[in-house]
Order: C-alpha cells, then sequence, then structure tokens
C-alpha cells in the first residue's frame, strides 16, 4: 500500500505545483491529498460498471466477516446498536471493529483498517473524525475511499410517509463522484498569501462514472439522468464532466437526459424535487445536494449511502455526519444507520435479513412513529431500536418455524 508519510505527500503536492507554475519556481505546500490519485487511480481498466461482485468469503459454516469501523461521534453507539439488532435476528455476520484514532497525526490504524476491508471485502461505517489542523494530514474519510477505489457513491432519497418534512413523496437516487474534484484535497501556497486548491476531474473516472449512472437507470426502471454541474463558470473541469455524460447519454436512447447548473439544481429541490429521477454529480456538488434533499425529507439521520469500487464495498449513513454534540445522550436517530446495515445485507445476499430490518424500519417509523427529536418526534435512540427488535424477533420466530415445517435452509433463507 502506498505510503502515508508527510515527506511523500509533501513531495507530490510539490512535484504537482511545479506542474502547474513551472520547473522553475517555488511554491509552498498546503496539503495533501495524493492518496487515490497516484497508483489505485491507474487501476481504472474496467470499460463496464461492474461492481464489487467479489463478495466477502463466507467462513464457518456460511457467517460473513465485515469491518465494522465506528468512527467519532454518535458511530459507536450507532454500531453498538446494529451489532444488538443483528443478535436479535441472528444475522450470519461477524464484526472486526478497527477504530481509527482522531486525535493523531499518524496512519497506523487507517493502515490497519484498509488491510481488513481488503481482506473482508465490505464494511460497515461511521464518520472518521479527523481532528488535526495541519493541512498535511488528509481525511481518513477521503483517503479510504481514495485508496480503495470507491468511486461511486448511491443515495436513494426515499420518502417516509409517517415523517414530517417539508416535500412529501420523494424518490431520487444520488450518483456522486467520490474519488475526484476538490475532494482531491490538493491545495498548495504559490506565492505569500496566495492559495490554490486544484479541483481533479479526469476522463476516465467521468466516463465510468455516467456509465454507472446510466447503466444504474436502466437496471432500475428510471426514465431520466440529470448532470449537476457549474460548467458555465469552470468550463474546463465541470466542461469535461458535462461533456461526457452527454456523450454516454447517446448511447442509452431510452433514458432521458438532461443538465442543471448546481445552484439551480439546489432552488429547484426545494421548490419541486419531484423532477428528478437520477441525479450524476461531482463530489463536491453531490455533498450539497445530500443535505439538501435530507433537509427537505426529514433530517439527516434516515438516509443511508452506498460506496462501491470494482472489489470493495462501505455502506455508511448518507451525510457522513458525525454527530460529536449529542453523542451520548441516547438522542441520536439510528435510523440511517440501520438503513446501512440492510444495504449490507443486500450486499451479502442476505436477503430475508435485508427485507426483514427494511419492514422493521417501516413499521417503526411510518405505523409507530417512534420518532427521534431530530424528527419532531420524543423517542430516545433505544426506543427505537427496542421497536425493531421486536418486530424482528417475531419475524425471525416466524422463520424459523417454517424453517422446521419445511426442512431445508434453502427454503427460508435463499
Amino acid at each position: 500500500m502506498a505510503a502515508f508519510g508527510r515527506t511523500q505527500l509533501l513531495k507530490l503536492a510539490q512535484m504537482s505545483s511545479m506542474s502547474l507554475n513551472g520547473a522553475g519556481s517555488a511554491t509552498r505546500t498546503m496539503g495533501a491529498g495524493q492518496l487515490g490519485l497516484g497508483d489505485s487511480q491507474k487501476r481504472f481498466k474496467s470499460k463496464t460498471s461492474r461492481l464489487a461482485k467479489i463478495l466477502p468469503k463466507a467462513k464457518y459454516g456460511g457467517r460473513h466477516t465485515v469491518t465494522m469501523l465506528p468512527g467519532g461521534g454518535i458511530g459507536p453507539e450507532l454500531m453498538g446498536y446494529v451489532r444488538e439488532v443483528f443478535r436479535y435476528a441472528g444475522v450470519p455476520v461477524d464484526f472486526e471493529e478497527v477504530n481509527i484514532n482522531p486525535n493523531t497525526e499518524g496512519n497506523e490504524d487507517l493502515e490497519y483498517a484498509i488491510t481488513s476491508i481488503r481482506r473482508n471485502g465490505v464494511a460497515l461505517k461511521g464518520n472518521i473524525e479527523t481532528k488535526s489542523l495541519s493541512p498535511n494530514v488528509m481525511s481518513r474519510n477521503v483517503a479510504l475511499r481514495n485508496e480503495l477505489d470507491l468511486f461511486v457513491n448511491v443515495i436513494h432519497c426515499l420518502s417516509y410517509a409517517g415523517v414530517p418534512s417539508r416535500q412529501k413523496d420523494i424518490d431520487v437516487y444520488l450518483i456522486r463522484q467520490n474519488t475526484e474534484g476538490e475532494y482531491a484535497m490538493l491545495e498548495h501556497e504559490s506565492v505569500y498569501g496566495v492559495v490554490e486548491c486544484l479541483k481533479i476531474v479526469t476522463r476516465e473516472n467521468s466516463e465510468r462514472l455516467a456509465r454507472y449512472a446510466f447503466d444504474f437507470a436502466k437496471k432500475h426502471g428510471r426514465k431520466k439522468v440529470t448532470t449537476i454541474h457549474k460548467a458555465n463558470i469552470m468550463k474546463t473541469s465541470d466542461g469535461l464532466f458535462l461533456e461526457i455524460s452527454r456523450q454516454i447519454a447517446k448511447e442509452y436512447p431510452d433514458i432521458q437526459h438532461n443538465d442543471m447548473i448546481i445552484d439551480n439544481c439546489c432552488m429547484q429541490l426545494v421548490s419541486n424535487p419531484h423532477q428528478f429521477d437520477v441525479m450524476l454529480m461531482t463530489n463536491l456538488y453531490g455533498s450539497i445536494v445530500s443535505n439538501v434533499i435530507c433537509g427537505l425529507m426529514g433530517g439527516a439521520g434516515l438516509l443511508s449511502g452506498r460506496n462501491y469500487g470494482t472489489e470493495y464495498a462501505i455502506f455508511e449513513p448518507g451525510t457522513r455526519n458525525t454527530g460529536t454534540s449529542i453523542a451520548g445522550k441516547n438522542i441520536a436517530n439510528p435510523i440511517s444507520m440501520m438503513n446501512a446495515a440492510a444495504d449490507l445485507l443486500h450486499h451479502l445476499r442476505l436477503e430475508n435479513h435485508s427485507v426483514w430490518l427494511r419492514e422493521a424500519i417501516d413499521q417503526t417509523i411510518n405505523v409507530d412513529k417512534i420518532h427521534t427529536p431530530d424528527l419532531g418526534g420524543q423517542a430516545t435512540s433505544m426506543d427505537v431500536v427496542k421497536n425493531i427488535v421486536n418486530y424482528l424477533q417475531a419475524k425471525t420466530k416466524c422463520g424459523y418455524h417454517l424453517l422446521e415445517e419445511y426442512g431445508s435452509q434453502k427454503t427460508v433463507w435463499q
């Protein structure tokens, strides 16, 4: 694995700066985001949107091992809830927990986490804090996505009928570029008082993301893909992204394609989100749009996010918020992490468990209306989890009854 050392990062950033400012001009580095912009991105050879088809190997009688990254803030308590729900539901998953210290500038924990995900193939993740203010210490979340080449982030923005919200009946998929753009974290001070931030957009990554979006729309019966951009101002970078989207769209005549400038997009989301079906966008715009939609639907505690590459997958809450201010108060909404856990189970092809967990979430939020304070309710985190567990216990008892009745595990679980 590529080294994370400060010296190497500084050298790479300086080389990048020299290429922009001329070989003779001196620069002073302000940041480093080289992880994933070197060797790992040279592995982008697939011409299709094949995703994470190498599943973790089942061990010890069909059980899966999954890397668990609790992260900071409310992450550890949400992971504890997932463990309890999986235990009561009899989910055949064992977690390998890896904690990453947010206060250190070293990367030993991060390297172990990456090794664990490469071994297991899949992870459940909270938001990992990087508390260092040093410009030479990059975000651990960004480093994970870059090093594992998790090039696409998918969020299904589906309204909950039982949640009071500013807009109803939203059903939109966000397809977000995950490793480039402003999140390349390439900053430098070319002369004193002048800081430059590099926005990375490559033809190869833009093409495979656009192709994934259109393949996704076709597979899921979606009718339209909207490319979000700012090509009127960033004519070269966003211009390339938009140009490639239009080129790929021609290969899918049955799917409508249009584009929209990011600032107009935010206004349109607030006024009429139902015009969108599948939204395709670069990294930063994805962060903005996902938070806008979550605000329209009821808050950050509902939606999950899926990060896919050609070999690995990571599942996490959709808005990637740490929630430090509410940590340990028993008021954090566990639904986003529960939805991430359901996505994980679907990925592992544990379909019954995935469906049951989603049904339990629906029952809790829409029918029983057990809502935490962020949704305008008075329930605690444990109230939500207990309701989910009660539903799952009833389901699993029914499942085991069927297992005994039909005498075949395949009848029930596959």
